[in-house]
């Protein structure tokens, strides 16, 4: 067994709408959650090389390993060539089946080797650690398999290789030569069904191969981009499809948590929730491409959330629509490369962000406007409520959108999203004939304009600041230009963007601020404030600058396309979660205004 972290770079992602596992380039599955995005691990080698589970399945002997997505699916195949011969390993997840959305199809991963070339030796090893590795599996041997018992829950394992239980571990090796076909599978679910799911047959798992590329190649198959970056851009697509939760329409903000702002550090944060802010940008950027029936189940999750929370809406919550939990640690886990504490739950469900309120009524609104389709009754009345929230609550200090945990201030950006949504709104109510108390928005809608143009603008320092208190620079002002409460040629714009590339980037990669946040440490480049430069810059007009930094910023990017929350600036290495939605909208958003800016050769609104 290795007991070293690789690179974060040096993962894939896989899932199906439920859940999703991150693929190791040396065949080891080291994170996995089961049965949803924020339920317990049950592989989580990567927050513990020590005590965390894994699947693993290698050649026993040195080796190279390539790997690539089959096509534009999110099915991962990883090609290990040694000294005698070769072997591919296919892994996926088994995609929703549209025939029945509601049905609770299994939570599996399915795993085909196949000999290539001559003849190698497999080793398969299996580790499964319920509950953060908390408990300890209980092994028992099946005729063609094994069931690994938790308290509540097992994993059933079908393989044709047999495996003796060695430590803690299952352990098998088996010659593969050219022409092999050997189906792995290892399902979760509870321990009264364990037995039932040993029933697999090499058939069944073909069958289920066939059906998630066709899945995946008919979804992405929607998209409608034809502009440059193409290919970066259906990834990003297919990566974002990944992070939403099929049940409800939820969308995480990534699959993991805890992986490190900075190695070392205590920058650690679960991301496997859902954040309406994110949430409504990610979905936009999805609908931008012609992805229309995500919008319209986000839409629906959010008319049940406001039934329950009366229009007053939570920062964060679980894909299913409860609260989030309270923020904690696992003292237990080491944490990635000894970056501690590794936390479960967040805090920011504690937190008052009042931009949440423009930042849902733009995305629903520019979903009416981009599909006209008549508006359900229930579902403006709880944009009424919403855009009166934004109204009434918009002079509300709060902590912003990087989440402070200090004191809370008039952000900016906060300030400017309320804007954002009472402008949306008063537009959709007019131009649809809509009731709403449009007047009283027109008038908070002016007064919130003035207030960021006068005390949240420096004239001196000639940008736009993080706080109407403070004067710091801060790439979360860099939307003001992308909004369209100010030409995109505005000096102002154009002055701001020059200070957050002269204080807060690298060569094209930003950071989002620079002064001390009460956090020991210090963060890497933000991947979406590097997108947002990027847009800005295609909207001024500057293209040639735009694309150097968005080839740059890509570039980071592992060999599967997939981008982490943060970068190192001086290594390039990926830091934070990964893959976050984040990352991949910006990148959709700046690839399209880079379109935009080449096909008009000006800037639009």
């Amino acid at each position: 067994m290795e007991h070293q972290y690789p690179p974060i770079s040096d993962y894939g992602l896989i899932g199906n709408g439920q859940s999703a596992a991150l693929v190791r380039r040396n065949g080891s599955i080291d994170w996995c959650c089961w049965p949803r995005f924020d339920s317990p691990a049950i592989f989580c080698r990567i927050l513990d090389a020590n005590q965390g589970g894994y699947f693993r399945l290698a050649p026993s002997c040195g080796f190279r390993a390539s790997r690539e997505y089959v096509g534009p699916t999110n099915v991962l195949a990883t090609t290990f060539t040694t000294d005698d011969g070769a072997i591919r390993v296919t892994d996926l997840m088994p995609a929703p089946r549209d025939d029945d959305a509601s049905r609770q199809y299994p939570h599996r991963i399915l795993r085909l080797v196949e000999g290539l070339e001559g003849s190698v030796e497999l080793e398969c090893e299996f580790f499964p650690t319920f509950d953060y590795a908390r408990t300890r599996a209980r092994y028992e041997a099946r005729s063609g398999g094994a069931i690994a018992y938790g308290e509540d829950e097992a994993l059933s394992l079908v393989t044709p290789v047999a495996l003796q239980e060695e430590g803690r571990a299952l352990l098998g090796q088996q010659r593969v030569t050219a022409g092999d076909r050997l189906w792995f599978v290892v399902t979760h679910g509870p321990t009264a069904d364990a037995e039932g799911f040993l029933d697999v047959t090499p058939e069944d798992a073909q069958q289920e191969l066939e059906h998630t590329l066709s899945y995946w190649k008919d979804w992405i198959g929607q998209c409608r981009y034809e502009g440059p970056y193409r290919g970066l851009v259906i990834r990003s697509a297919l990566v974002l499809k990944l992070l939403v939760f099929q049940p409800t329409g939820g969308l995480v903000a990534a699959p993991t948590t805890s992986l490190p702002d900075e190695i070392g550090g205590e920058r650690n944060w679960d991301y496997r929730f859902t954040w309406l802010r994110d949430s409504g940008l990610v979905l936009d950027a999805l609908q931008l491409l012609g992805f229309h029936q995500e919008s319209m189940q986000f839409i629906d999750w959010l008319q049940e959330l406001g039934h329950v929370e009366d229009g007053h809406l939570r920062v964060v919550y679980r894909v299913d629509g409860t609260s989030a939990p309270t923020e904690r640690a696992l003292p237990h886990l080491e944490g990635y490369r000894q970056s501690q504490p590794v936390r479960v739950g967040n805090a920011a469900v504690e937190q008052t962000q009042v931009d949440v309120y423009g930042q849902v009524l733009d995305a629903v609104i520019l979903c009416f406007e981009r599909m006209p389709r008549r508006i359900d009754p229930e579902l403006w009345e709880l944009l009424t409520r919403l855009a009166d929230q934004a109204a009434a609550h918009w002079q509300t200090k709060d902590r912003g959108p990087w989440e402070m945990r200090g004191e809370p201030q008039h952000y900016v950006y906060t300030k400017l999203y309320c804007w954002v949504g009472l402008d949306r709104a008063i537009r959709f109510a007019e131009d649809a004939g809509l009731d709403g108390n449009v007047d009283e928005w027109k008038r908070q809608r002016d007064a919130v304009r003035d207030a960021i143009l006068e005390r949240g603008y420096d004239p001196q320092e000639q940008t736009f600041t993080q706080t109407f208190e403070n004067r710091h620079i801060d790439a979360s002002v860099l939307p003001v230009g992308l909004s369209g409460i100010l030409p995109p040629d505005d000096d102002r714009i154009r002055s701001t963007v020059e200070r957050v590339r002269e204080e807060l980037s690298r060569d094209g990669l930003v950071y989002r601020y620079g002064m001390d946040d009460g956090l020991p440490g210090r963060d890497a480049t933000f991947t979406l404030c590097s997108y947002w430069l990027v847009m800005n810059l295609a909207r001024l007009g500057e293209l040639e600058d735009a694309c150097r930094i968005f080839d740059r910023i890509c570039g980071h990017a592992n060999d599967l396309g997939l981008l982490s929350e943060q970068i190192d600036a001086e290594s390039g290495q990926l830091l934070g979660n990964f893959p976050q939605g984040f990352a991949h909208l910006g990148l959709i958003r700046a690839a399209l205004a880079i379109a935009e800016a080449d096909r008009t050769g000006r800037s639009t609104t």
